[in-house]
């Protein structure tokens, strides 16, 4: 992200573009109702996270919104200073895995779709790990 759009502190660095998610995801992009550049200084290990919100009511019965049914994505920042290494690991690893989670996820069965959904890709002692938490 340019320094001129930055809503970060100098010392913090989003380790993904918009052009990187779009090109991991391809003709998915179009479900995802939310790409979020989380600016707060978030988790320690959190890189990536994705989610699926399900189409149930949020207004006590008086219908369901269709804008907020659809997948998530949010881009946690790291250390500028490490950014190079992380967005290496993520475009080779975490992003091929987000693109078989979404199509996985547009291929499941009604029961899936009607349950709220997250992933997360975590950096821990240096290895990439990634789990539902449902």
């Amino acid at each position: 992200m340019p320094a001129r759009n930055r809503r970060l502190p100098r010392h913090l660095s989003w380790p993904l573009t918009t052009t990187d998610i779009t090109e991991c995801l391809g003709p998915y992009m179009s479900r995802v109702t939310d790409l979020c550049f989380v600016s707060g200084h978030g988790s320690e290990t959190i890189l990536l996270g994705a989610s699926w919100t399900a189409p149930f009511s949020r207004n006590y019965g008086r219908g369901i919104h269709p804008d907020s049914v659809g997948f998530y994505i949010d881009v946690h920042p790291v250390a500028a200073t490490r950014r190079a290494a992380v967005r290496a690991l993520l475009r080779t690893q975490a992003l091929p895995q987000l693109h078989e989670w979404v199509a996985r996820a547009c291929a499941a069965d009604e029961t899936w779709r009607l349950a709220s959904h997250r992933h997360y890709w975590r950096l821990t002692d240096g290895l990439l790990t990634h789990h539902d938490e449902d």
